[in-house]
């Protein structure tokens, strides 16, 4: 269980667990804003009716076009609640890219091309629901519940993940504390792998152009980065010395493959030739954003890039791979095939 402290006068003092006055609150906060949950979706809609009689409580969309089942655990026991979340599985994954269509459009009433747009600024995937997530919300598991999560996660390889939550109370302000049971990212990994070519070594990265970032800056000084808060960090931390990645600019294609030379540092601790990387001369208006704030500030992987091309150079072409992650595994053999045209990567695959 999430236990949570106040430091009070140098000391700590546990803050005692309180209970939701709303139950139904955590639905609705989680879809007005999943993020609170670290998800990255659109919401197509609360209370969903499938076709066995039951109602999942939110339905979700990722920057893949795959499914995001979430329900929220009320008055049933754990054991109930991963039955009923794998039965909406069952639901949601026989659901075709037409019907995806259709309830995005009685539900958001606009096409979820346009909604799709407008959440994650790139283009709708012409096939959707290729596989999908399943997410049970609740206070806590039993150890029987938990074996059972993991066991589908990490045997059986199916996307699915517990989240656990706890209420506090502290000087008359509510608290809420989330915990994951499993690395959602390594568990939707390990789910698309099955259906995914083999992986060849090939990381992608989303190099993010924008006045906190250049890419010729990047180009110049050797490095990849993101930053603005722990969820855009995390997947660049696990980059390791030796990791290859190809670099992509949304909606401009990919422009750059190089070898990782450093894990990730923040940005005021990146020297170039011994000296700090933000008293050089840069492009980015604001790459030292938020500097000293570890949650938040721009982090830096040394790269050696072995080919680059300007952004207007970038190679691209109908269908190519594109993700709305910072980094994540190239499997995509299109365009693994397409950039060798392009990108020394053949000794890779």
């Amino acid at each position: 269980m999430i236990q949570v402290y106040a430091i009070e006068d140098g000391e700590l003092k546990d803050l005692p667990h309180s209970k939701l006055k709303k139950e139904d609150d955590l639905q609705r906060w989680i879809a007005n804003d999943p993020s609170v949950l670290g998800l990255d979706i659109l919401v197509l809609g609360r209370e969903i009716s499938t076709d066995f009689r039951g109602r999942i409580d939110v339905l979700g969309l990722d920057a893949e076009g795959n499914l995001v089942v979430v329900e929220c655990k009320r008055d049933q026991t754990p054991r109930e609640t991963i039955a009923q979340l794998l039965d909406y599985g069952s639901w949601v994954a026989a659901l075709s890219t037409k019907q995806v269509h259709e309830l995005a459009i009685t539900k958001l009433g606009r096409p979820l091309a346009q909604a799709f747009m407008e959440r994650f600024d790139s283009d709708l995937p012409e096939k959707l629901n290729t596989t999908h997530s399943l997410i049970v919300v609740a206070t806590e598991f039993d150890a029987s519940s938990r074996r059972i999560v993991e066991y589908l996660a990490q045997v059986h390889q199916l996307s699915i993940n517990a989240i656990f939550f706890s209420s506090f109370n502290h000087a008359g302000q509510d608290l809420l504390a989330i915990e994951w049971l499993l690395d959602q990212e390594e568990v939707v990994q390990r789910a698309e792998s099955k259906t995914s070519a083999p992986w060849t070594g090939l990381n992608y990265v989303n190099i993010g152009e924008s006045k906190d970032r250049n890419w010729d800056d990047m180009r110049e000084y050797g490095f990849i980065s993101a930053g603005g808060g722990p969820r855009y960090v995390g997947s660049l931390q696990k980059l390791a010395p030796g990791d290859l990645v190809l670099s992509y600019q949304k909606k401009t294609g990919y422009v750059g493959f190089g070898s990782v030379l450093d894990t990730a540092v923040p940005v005021d601790q990146f020297t170039v030739a011994g000296r700090p990387i933000l008293e050089s001369p840069l492009r980015a208006t604001d790459f030292g954003h938020d500097v000293g704030d570890a949650s938040m500030c721009e982090f830096v992987v040394r790269v050696k890039w072995i080919k680059t091309f300007g952004l207007s150079e970038a190679k691209t072409f109908p269908g190519v791979f594109a993700n709305q992650n910072i980094v994540c595994k190239l499997t995509h053999p299109a365009t693994i095939e397409f950039l060798k045209s392009y990108f020394p990567i053949s000794a890779s695959d």
